[in-house]
C-alpha cells in the first residue's frame, strides 16, 4: 500500500471513530460543538498510544491497576496535574493475548467538579486504596494500613489515594452506556485480558 493511501486510509479511520465516540454518548450534552472539539483534541495528542502501550511508557505511564471488569488495565502518569484534554493522567488499555489497546482516558478528582470540566460530564468513584508495581491494589481508607507488598503478589508498594471521583471518556472504543460511563459492556469480553 502506498503512504498516500496509508494516510487517506488512517485519515478515513479517524474519523470514523471520531463520528463513532459523538455517536455513542447517551445525554444530548454530550453532543454539544465545544465537546466534539475537546474529543479532537484529546484524540490528535493521544492517537500515538492508541496501539502503542510502549510509547505510553516511555512518556511516564505505569500500571496502577490490572484489568478491572468492563473497565481495563489503568496505566497513570504521576507528573501530569490538573484538568488539560489533551494530556490525561490515566490511559484505560485493553489486552487481548500481547495486543494492547487504548479504550478510554480518566481523571480523577479529590471531589466532584464545580463545574464540569468536560461539557455533559458524568462522574464515578474509586476507593480510597494501596496501589503496587505490579497493578495490584487493595481498597484501604488510611495510608498507615498499606502493606510494604501486594498481599496478592508480593510486589513492592507503589502509592496510596483517598476516595476519588472519576471520569471516564470512551474515546478510542465504542461505550453503549455513554461516553462518560464508567463501565463498558463491549470490554467484556476481554475481562481475562
Amino acid at each position: 500500500m502506498s503512504k498516500r493511501a496509508l494516510l487517506c486510509l488512517l485519515a478515513g479511520l479517524a474519523l470514523a471513530l471520531t463520528a463513532g465516540v459523538v455517536a455513542t454518548a447517551k445525554p444530548a450534552g454530550d453532543r454539544s460543538p465545544a465537546l466534539a472539539d475537546q474529543l479532537a483534541s484529546a484524540r490528535l495528542a493521544t492517537g500515538k498510544y492508541a496501539t502503542n502501550l510502549g510509547q505510553a511508557k516511555a512518556d511516564g505511564y505505569r500500571i496502577i491497576t490490572r484489568m478491572i471488569p468492563d473497565m481495563g488495565f489503568h496505566f497513570m502518569n504521576p507528573d501530569v496535574k490538573g484538568f488539560d484534554v489533551r494530556r490525561p493522567p490515566i490511559l484505560v488499555y485493553e489486552r487481548k493475548g500481547r495486543a494492547w489497546q487504548l479504550a478510554a482516558l480518566e481523571w480523577v478528582f479529590p471531589e466532584k467538579p464545580a463545574k464540569p470540566p468536560l461539557p455533559g460530564a458524568r462522574y464515578g468513584s474509586f476507593p480510597a486504596a494501596c496501589h503496587y508495581v505490579d497493578g495490584t491494589f487493595v481498597p484501604q481508607a488510611l495510608e498507615d494500613r498499606c502493606a510494604p507488598r501486594s498481599p496478592e503478589t508480593g510486589a513492592a508498594f507503589s502509592f496510596w489515594h483517598p476516595d476519588l471521583v472519576t471520569m471516564h471518556v470512551w474515546l478510542w472504543y465504542p461505550n453503549p452506556s455513554g461516553l462518560f460511563s464508567s463501565l463498558n459492556p463491549l470490554v467484556t469480553p476481554f475481562n481475562e485480558g
